[in-house]
């Protein structure tokens, strides 16, 4: 199963601190606006999501269709298809959102209580 980029999504109390403590770490702002509630941080192929008032934990992103550095990826496989590869295997879905094609998304909650994001943006 190709997932996509990688990143940490984490639920910050105070964005413009977060941003500035992780440039502080080597970190660049990447994308998003404290505006808009969140940023998105690389350092090399690192990336962490900084998001506020969003999210009520801390958990792992997926990209369908993109790679580090949010480049199309083709061919890549539909986020639709990973979320009933998972059903099929008997696991829950917490969340979805999206129609039947395009940008869409869903949250997988691993044995441990972990929420993974699969967030397809194309």
């Amino acid at each position: 199963m190709q997932l996509g980029a990688f990143s940490v999504s984490l639920a910050v109390k105070d964005l413009a601190k977060s941003i500035s403590f992780y440039e502080d770490l080597g970190f660049s702002h990447f994308g998003g606006t404290v505006e808009h509630g969140y940023a998105i941080m690389k350092n090399g192929e690192s990336l962490i999501g900084l998001f506020q008032g969003m999210f009520e934990t801390n958990m792992l992103t997926f990209n369908p269709g993109w790679d580090q550095s949010a480049n199309v990826v083709d061919p890549f496989e539909d986020v639709r298809t990973i979320k009933a590869k998972m059903m099929a295997a008997g696991h829950m879905i917490a969340h979805e959102q999206g129609e039947t094609s395009g940008p869409a998304s869903f949250t997988v909650i691993d044995p441990d209580g972990n929420p993974i994001l699969v967030d397809q943006h194309r």
